[in-house]
Formats: structure tokens, C-alpha cells, sequence
């Protein structure tokens, strides 16, 4: 009886062990590692949308994040590979720079997961997001037109690439959609990844741009676009945000901006990879998602009329019928 009792107690014991183990391994969060690009988190634009996202998801699911701001375009391969190698269930590389690195670092690790925004690679671990950044330019250019009292615009683009000019096409587009007279003035601030935080750069570019005589400037310059809402501010002039909502930077001076729902995109490819439902492929995000659009909220409300804003959903609603097709520079470079 007392060997007997000892068994029972043996076999007690290794079932509560097992338990205890098991309990720990399931009850571990999902570890999440964030790669942003050079703009950083606070960069009021892209990687801030990003950084929202994966916070947000962090706050909802319990996940275990850690977020990398990367010095320089070559600490990106390596960030993403620590990740992969410290047995992070999902890496996210935010920005087209590092699609050439997920390129290389996804197939070395099968089981991990990669979501890539902005930029497109064909692996099964791989969920690329793209933006159809050139719809939702059409419709802020619209309202630029609708609201400019010079008929003069700008455009000040980041690093001057083709996502970039994507922007430029698509503003330039719904601008002469609405008066094909009006002309855009159109400058970028350099021609590598230090483009995107050069505010000083960028607030000469716009100063230079409102003295030719343009009353409202569209930026898709990351934080570089901080300096043209201080040149709007010191001008009097108005400025179209973008990424994020930028309303709120310099109220009564942001006309609109066009947003770009970054933080939606990190934040469902978390959720569903803490649902086991990660789906690897490339997917194009626009205005039928509500992926992109323009804002419109207590910052800005008194600068666009009822009227405008009937127009841009009009607009908006042609657009996602197929009745109006916007210009798309991916597609016009390759011809």
C-alpha cells in the first residue's frame, strides 16, 4: 500500500510538472518584432501609423512586441534576422527599403512569418501590403484645386522614387481633373533614405515654392514634412498632410491630409497571427478598403465646404465604381 501511495504520489507530481510546462509554453505571448525605417516612430507620418498599429495590436492581444527604428538602410537585413533567429512568430519591415532584405532573410526562415508595406515580394511566409497611394492623391490634388485662390500648387516628395512620384501623378491628376489650367510646382528633397528627415531641407523647398506664388502644398516627405508645415505656418500659405492624419499639426493651416491606414495593415496582420490565420501573398489597398482617403475632422472642418466634400465623395464613389480611372506611374513606367 505505502509503494502504492508513492507511485500515485510519483505520477501526481509529473502530471502537475507537465502541466505546469504545458501552461507555460501556451500561456507565452506571441513575440512580434517591428523593423521602421530612418523617419522613426515620431515622424507624425508613415512610421508613426506603423507604430500605432503595432501598439494597438499589442494592447488587444497581449502580444510581446519590440520595435527597431533602423539606424541606416544596412542595419535592416540584420534587425530582421535577429528577429527571425530569436524565434519571433512575425517580423514587420515598414517602407519599400526593405524589400531587397525580407528578400534574402524570408526563405533562410520558412516558419516565421514577414509582413512588407509598401513594397511587393513573392514568398509564401511574405504578406505584402501596397498602397494605392495615387487614388487618394487624386482626391486631395481635387481639393486643392477647388480651394486655390492662385492657381498655383506644390508637391514636395521625400527620396525621389517611383512610390514617391506615384504620389506626385495621382495629386497632379486630380488637380487638372477639377482645372486643367492650374500649374503644380514639384520639387523633391534628395535622392537617398536621408531624404525622409530633413525638415530644414524640405521647409527651403516649400519657402522657395510659396514666393512662386503656390497657396496650398501636398507633401508625401515622412519627417521631412515637418518643415513645410512650419514655412505654411510662417507664410500664411496651406499645407496637405499625409500617412497620417496631420489635421492637428498646425490647425487652421491643413487643408487635408491624405491618409494612409499603415496602422490597419500592421495591426490585421498581427490579429491574425495571433489567430493562426497569417496568410503569406501580395494585396493591393485602396480607396474600396478605405485604405487611403482624405480627413476631414474639427481641425480642418471650417477650411473645406459642404460643397467640396460632396464633390471628393462623388469622386471617391467613381473611383471605386471603375467609372474614373486614376493615372498610376508603376504602370505608365513600365510602358
Amino acid at each position: 500500500m505505502k509503494t502504492g501511495l508513492v507511485c500515485l504520489r510519483f505520477r501526481l507530481r509529473t502530471i502537475l510538472l507537465a502541466c505546469l510546462f504545458a501552461g507555460a509554453a501556451f500561456g507565452a505571448p506571441l513575440k512580434i518584432g517591428v523593423v521602421l525605417d530612418k523617419g522613426g516612430r515620431d515622424d507624425k507620418s508613415f512610421n508613426a501609423m506603423a507604430f500605432k498599429g503595432s501598439k494597438d495590436a499589442e494592447k488587444k492581444f497581449g502580444v510581446q512586441l519590440k520595435v527597431i527604428e533602423a539606424a541606416d538602410d544596412t542595419s535592416i537585413e540584420p534587425a530582421l534576422r535577429t528577429f527571425a533567429k530569436q524565434g519571433y512568430a512575425l517580423v514587420v519591415g515598414i517602407g519599400f527599403v526593405q524589400s531587397s532584405a525580407i528578400k534574402t532573410v524570408a526563405p533562410a526562415f520558412p516558419k516565421t512569418h514577414f509582413l512588407l508595406v509598401d513594397a511587393e515580394v513573392n514568398a509564401p511566409n511574405v504578406r505584402s501590403v501596397v498602397f494605392q497611394e495615387h487614388e487618394g492623391s487624386f482626391l486631395v490634388g481635387a481639393i486643392a484645386a477647388m480651394t486655390s485662390k492662385t492657381g498655383t500648387l506644390g508637391f514636395i516628395g521625400g527620396m525621389d522614387i517611383p512610390l514617391i512620384r506615384r504620389f506626385e501623378m495621382g495629386y497632379k491628376a486630380g488637380i487638372q481633373h477639377v482645372k486643367k489650367t492650374d500649374k503644380l510646382l514639384s520639387n523633391y528633397v534628395g535622392a537617398t533614405s536621408d531624404a525622409w528627415k530633413n525638415p530644414t531641407k524640405a521647409k527651403e523647398l516649400a519657402l522657395s515654392q510659396y514666393q512662386a506664388g503656390a497657396d496650398i502644398i501636398f507633401h508625401a516627405a515622412g519627417a521631412s514634412g515637418l518643415g513645410l508645415f512650419d514655412a505654411a505656418e510662417e507664410k500664411k500659405k496651406l499645407v496637405i498632410g499625409v500617412d497620417s492624419n496631420q489635421n492637428w499639426v498646425k490647425p487652421g493651416r491643413v487643408l487635408t491630409s491624405m491618409v494612409k491606414r499603415v496602422d490597419l495593415a500592421v495591426y490585421e496582420t498581427i490579429e491574425a497571427e495571433t489567430k493562426g490565420a497569417f496568410k503569406g501573398g501580395i494585396e493591393h489597398w485602396g480607396l474600396a478598403k478605405g485604405a487611403v482617403d482624405f480627413a476631414v475632422d474639427e481641425h480642418n472642418k471650417a477650411l473645406l465646404p459642404q460643397a467640396t466634400i460632396d464633390k471628393i465623395n462623388a469622386l471617391k464613389k467613381d473611383i471605386i465604381d471603375g467609372k474614373l480611372v486614376v493615372p498610376d506611374f508603376y504602370k505608365t513606367a513600365k510602358k
